[in-house]
């Protein structure tokens, strides 16, 4: 039998990461709340360790601040920082769009189909968590099948920026995302015209840009 292999120290980070990331992104931990790595690593089950590691990449990544010898806490949803990660996103999007249509087998259209079907019985339900996990899903078939790791880290480094406006607004009785956009983008895809696809995209991301009012 071979000999159980410890946890690798980066599975640990990764996890601490992960878990605080989707707290804030879902509101759980509010914006403006001090977060302490004592408290979180406790939580989590982890030593302090890996939670300083996530606090460090989630300060880069704009979900906290933090003041040396004072405090970590949750960045505010700022606009201006909203309408700049999505135009990142969106133009990320547009690209693996261009790359993926060509290169779509009907497997990967029908994902498309069922994860729509998802997301507006999700919509319509007012779920917004499921919502979310269904528009990645759509998303994400167009990503794995470009092939473009550094579009997909990207995609994955300012999508939570988005998404805690997103889960705002959905809270708040609106409705971020078309399903009918949904329906014509994978429709272009379908038919294996690249333009449409592209411009259907785009048109997706400049209403994300468009839920941050000015400040």
């Amino acid at each position: 039998m071979e000999a159980i292999r410890p946890v690798p120290r980066t599975l640990l980070r990764d996890r601490a990461y992960a878990s605080i990331r989707d707290a804030i992104v879902s509101g759980e931990i509010e914006p403006g709340a001090v977060v302490r790595d004592a408290d979180l690593a406790e939580q989590l089950g982890l030593s302090r360790a890996p939670v300083r590691e996530a606090f460090a990449r989630l300060v880069d990544e704009g979900l906290l601040e933090s003041k040396p010898q004072s405090y970590t806490r949750v960045t505010r949803v700022v606009a201006a920082d909203v309408r700049d990660a999505a135009a990142v996103v969106g133009a990320m999007h547009e690209l693996v769009t261009r790359v993926a249509v060509p290169r779509l087998f009907a497997a990967d259209i029908e994902a498309m189909r069922e994860a729509n079907e998802c997301f507006a019985t999700a919509v319509d339900a007012g779920d917004v968590d499921a919502a979310l996990h269904a528009d990645d899903d759509l998303h994400d078939v167009l990503v794995r099948v470009s092939g473009n790791h550094a579009a997909a880290a990207t995609i994955t480094r300012y999508t939570p920026l988005i998404r805690r406006l997103e889960r705002r607004r959905f809270g708040e009785g609106g409705n971020c995302r078309s399903a009918g956009l949904h329906d014509q983008l994978i429709e272009a895809c379908a038919a294996g015209d690249v333009d449409e696809a592209v411009r259907v995209t785009a048109e997706i991301w400049r209403g994300l840009e468009g839920l941050a009012e000015p400040d």
